[in-house]
């Protein structure tokens, strides 16, 4: 095609081209404008906002009906280099501004300038959006959008309820809007690509939750009565009461909930069945289980898995392979010539019917600018969000953390559940003035308190002097099956090398891969039910929801909540005799920052003899000390420009939604030490060829295949970010595939990586392959 006939103002204009294919082949421009506001406002519709998304849609990409823009993607439809694209989500900002004045005007500018680059602050949107910044005339775009509605006909068609904390509730919208527009566009422009080539579509589907609610109920009552013949007892009791309790409450309203069981108490299925009870009996629409630890994501979805038997349905999401931090921030709008370029990024959105995740993934997504990570956030709304271990939210963001959990339940339809077996005090009625809203009528388990004090299964001891690794070397010699946590993963290493020759010692941390932990703790399962020796020592991996018993627990010193969580690992099953937790200051390993503050409150709680320290006062005592001696402002203490805190940064700029999203995004960080994953290509055995197998196919694909990129998250080990420049720029790691580039590394062998204790980053030297099988 001539590029005049490209150029013309009159003539055609595309949104997508396909490289070696006739112009009568792209996409129109008015065709993805129309599919990207009916796909974003079907998204929107789940809170109210549909028409103001449709609006969003048809405006996105009108920078797109530029000169500049047809030139630009002629050069790939003829096999030439193609620049760097001309700025076009700045037109779709001005129009939305200056057709709708004021408030909405300044939302749609928003989400339709950072619809590639990210939501920026309003310092960068008002630079676009001042006339003295140049963009390329798109003169005739009217011609292909329907006519704009008036500002009566955007009305949402639901209330929103506003917020003590000003500016909250309208920030969070924003990125919500985002969410829409960015997802209908990646969807949009997937599903141009995919039928032009025939593809497969690897995303939407799966099983209906009154399905799997069905499933999970059958799975449930065999369970049951398989424990009351094999294990008949009254903790087994316990549990079935707290199941059928937790399960009959699903027909209260949607909201906010908590959910108080020990350790032991079967928790995690019972909230999945309220969970799949509640939605379908209010029309909710998928189950997102937030887990504080990577480590512990497997156990889980497997645990899901088997429960429901059906593996499709459930989204493992813990590997966070940030495609645009990793690549270099191009122009604004640079998609790629052929609109590529934003589909390598691959990002997830949560459209599963269950999604399994951490906590870093999700409370970071909630204050999230970028494309990749916000895009997911609108498939939150009106579904149910279950956060495991609700009390290991960082206390210096703990105030932002409720208020998004507060306006997702506020104000899109989703209940959350506060599930945990150490309630921390946020609410209300536990003295937290400014706490969630949410009543002893709200609570999901049968009288808390009483199953504490009948769920009881060790004691807790607390040795009064520092203790050496000597020390606990010594007493794992003399015990054939004992545990001990500590708080590094150098600890871990160090102190497992001074008993790794004692029978049945075994190391467990984040530097083993998730498939290799996973098989280590399968062993350790059977070791331990037969009597063999197992001496293991770990990081607090271990402590969230992984099903291992052993007599007796040692956890370096830590809060209340990780003591508990340490205890259920110890005397699982209720056997007669009492476990032992012992709880160790480690000797010549001083805490400092938030590690100390946490032993601080613990210790308090813990010399205090008439206070059980797992006991519901126990633990109410712990988490006052912790959150409420320090005062407010240490509740939301990240820096955001000149401000400390994200809601006072948020509130002073409310008036004129002038919102610092990028800064936002910036200063909300659950884990300030920057880390980053790698690929480990570990195997069982000198046989086992999944992760070589699994690598290849991927780095020979033109564009590696979602499922592949997420199977890949089995074999991810998290590093320093400076270490993995450092052997990025040593040849150590590689780029998985040449399209992702330095965004997802892997190692080419075993050379870094133990069979005991996995990736070696404290004496990075290169070791030979052969001492890399797995054995005990």
């Amino acid at each position: 095609m001539a590029v005049d006939a490209l150029r013309d103002a009159a003539g055609p204009r595309y949104a997508h081209s396909l490289p070696g294919r006739p112009a009568a082949d792209w996409e129109p421009l008015g065709h993805h404008l129309r599919a990207v506001g009916d796909r974003a406002a079907s998204f929107a519709a789940a809170f109210g906002w549909a028409e103001v998304m449709r609006v969003a849609g048809a405006l996105h990409d009108v920078g797109k009906f530029s000169a500049e823009f047809a030139d630009y993607i002629k050069c790939s439809s003829e096999g030439d280099v193609a620049p760097r694209g001309p700025d076009h989500s700045t037109a779709g900002a001005r129009v939305a501004a200056a057709s709708y004045p004021g408030p909405l005007g300044r939302m749609l500018a928003f989400i339709i300038a950072g619809h590639h680059a990210g939501l920026a602050d309003a310092e960068g949107l008002d630079r676009r959006l001042a006339a003295d910044h140049a963009i390329p005339g798109y003169d005739g775009w009217q011609a292909h959008t329907p006519a704009l509605p008036g500002l009566a006909s955007l009305r949402p068609t639901a209330n929103f309820i506003p917020r003590s904390e000003k500016g909250f509730g309208e920030q969070f919208l924003i990125r919500i809007l985002f969410s829409c527009l960015v997802d209908a566009d990646f969807l949009e422009t997937e599903r141009f690509y995919a039928k032009a080539r025939n593809e497969p579509i690897e995303r939407g589907g799966g099983t209906n939750l009154a399905i799997l609610k069905d499933r999970l109920r059958a799975h449930m009552a065999q369970m049951a009565a398989q424990a009351a013949h094999e294990h008949p007892g009254r903790l087994n009791e316990l549990r079935t009461e707290i199941l059928h309790h937790v399960t009959a409450r699903h027909t209260l309203r949607p909201g906010l909930f908590t959910l108080t069981v020990p350790t032991g108490g079967g928790k995690t299925l019972a909230s999945l069945s309220f969970a799949l009870e509640h939605a379908v009996r209010h029309g909710l629409r998928r189950i997102v289980y937030v887990i504080p630890y990577t480590s512990i994501i497997e156990q889980t979805a497997e645990v899901f898995r088997a429960a429901l038997g059906s593996p499709d349905d459930i989204l493992e999401h813990h590997a966070n392979f940030d495609w645009e931090a990793a690549t270099d921030r191009r122009a604004d709008d640079d998609e790629g010539a052929d609109g590529l370029r934003k589909l390598q990024h691959a990002a997830e959105n949560w459209d599963a019917p269950i999604v399994v995740t951490t906590a870093v993934q999700f409370f970071e997504s909630l204050f999230a600018n970028r494309t990749s990570r916000c895009r997911k956030l609108h498939n939150l709304a009106r579904s149910v969000i279950v956060l495991d271990e609700a009390q290991t939210m960082p206390r210096r963001l703990l105030r932002p953390s409720m208020a998004a959990l507060d306006e997702l339940a506020r104000n899109y339809g989703a209940s959350v559940v506060l599930c945990t077996a150490t309630q921390p005090a946020l609410r209300q009625i536990d003295g937290f003035e400014r706490g969630f809203d949410i009543g002893q009528d709200r609570e999901l388990a049968p009288q808390p308190g009483r199953l504490y004090s009948e769920l009881e299964r060790f004691e807790v001891r607390v040795e009064p002097l520092p203790v050496g690794d000597a020390t606990i070397a010594a007493r794992f010699a003399m015990q054939n099956q004992m545990l001990v946590i500590v708080n590094s993963r150098r600890h871990a290493r160090e102190l497992f090398d001074a008993i790794k020759d004692l029978p049945g010692a075994v190391h467990l941390s984040t530097l083993m891969c998730p498939r290799h932990r996973r098989a280590v703790l399968a062993e350790l399962r059977t070791r331990l039910h037969e009597g063999a020796p197992v001496r293991l020592v770990s990081t607090s991996l271990i402590e969230a929801g992984v099903d291992i018993d052993f007599p007796e627990v040692w956890r370096a010193a830590t809060g209340i909540d990780s003591v508990a969580q340490a205890g259920g690992r110890c005397n699982r099953e209720g056997r007669e005799e009492k476990g032992r937790v012992i709880v160790f200051e480690a000797e010549g390993r001083g805490l400092s920052g938030e590690m100390l503050r946490v032993w601080q409150a613990a210790r308090a709680v813990l010399r205090r003899d008439e206070l059980k320290p797992l006991s519901l006062d126990g633990i109410r005592e712990y988490f006052a000390e912790l959150y409420w001696s320090v005062g407010e402002e240490a509740l939301d203490a990240a820096k955001v420009g000149d401000y400390v805190g994200i809601l006072p940064a948020i509130s002073e700029r409310h008036g004129d939604l002038s919102f610092p999203f990028e800064s936002i995004a910036q200063a909300y960080r659950m884990i300030e030490d920057a880390m980053e994953p790698v690929v480990v290509p570990w195997k069982a055995d000198p046989d086992d060829k999944d992760a070589e197998n699994l690598l290849f196919r991927i780095a020979s694909m033109p564009r590696p295949a979602r499922g592949d990129l997420r199977r890949l998250q089995q074999y991810t080990v998290t590093i320093p970010r400076k270490l993995r420049g450092d052997w990025l720029a040593k040849g150590v790691l590689t780029p998985v595939h040449p399209g992702l580039g330095p965004a997802v590394l892997k190692f080419p062998d075993l050379a870094h990586y133990s069979a005991a204790t996995g990736l070696d980053i404290m004496n990075p030297q290169l070791r030979s392959a052969e001492s890399n099988v797995w054995s005990f």
